[in-house]
């Protein structure tokens, strides 16, 4: 008997085993159950591949990320030996400055930001547009949330939808980024 509910729910930043066992009792109770997910996914946060992913997958849910340009890192304004001046790696948003840089300011996410450029070179294509459409082109993926703070910022944003990355570009993003599919998250 299908549940009698008409509630359309989704979650955000759950874990995959919460979610299946949120699924689980949902399917028991014949309670309104879970359509989408809304993780945080992008070239330099990739660790919801490992387990979210299928499981969206074999659940048929919705995957909706946020965060696609690391906070705005995978524009390539910013430099490792540059304090921020602006956006969400500074004071200006409250905590959140100090989440962002803990969560992407180090060494090692500039050194892979250069390897992305590298590969955004010869494509055309800004940092921002090739990010982006990097995540919009995971079948899994449903469509993003993007976070322009400015309305000059929505130009690249928008136009990544448009973009189809070619498979040897899309290859070489894979590669250039595949350590972080190890993920940051505390377990």
């Amino acid at each position: 008997m299908p549940a009698t509910t008409s509630a359309v729910i989704g979650v955000s930043n759950f874990l995959a085993y919460r979610l299946a066992r949120a699924l689980g009792r949902s399917d028991v109770l014949r309670a309104a159950r879970f359509v989408s997910v809304q993780p945080r996914y992008n070239l330099l946060f990739r660790q919801i591949e490992r387990e979210l992913l299928p499981l969206a997958t074999e659940e048929g849910l919705a995957v909706i990320p946020y965060n696609p340009l690391a906070g705005g890192l995978l524009t390539g304004k910013h430099r490792y030996d540059a304090a921020p001046s602006d956006g969400r790696f500074t004071g200006a948003v409250g905590k959140a400055g100090a989440m962002y840089q803990e969560r992407y300011w180090h060494q090692r996410e500039f050194e892979t930001i250069e390897r992305l450029k590298a590969i955004a070179a010869p494509t055309g294509e800004s940092l921002t547009r090739i990010s982006l459409a990097w995540v919009l082109a995971n079948p899994l993926v449903t469509s993003a949330i993007i976070g322009a703070s400015r309305a000059e910022q929505l130009t690249d944003t928008l136009a990544a939808s448009e973009f189809v990355l070619d498979d040897d570009t899309k290859k070489q993003l894979d590669e250039a980024s595949v350590e972080y599919r190890w993920g940051d998250a505390a377990r």
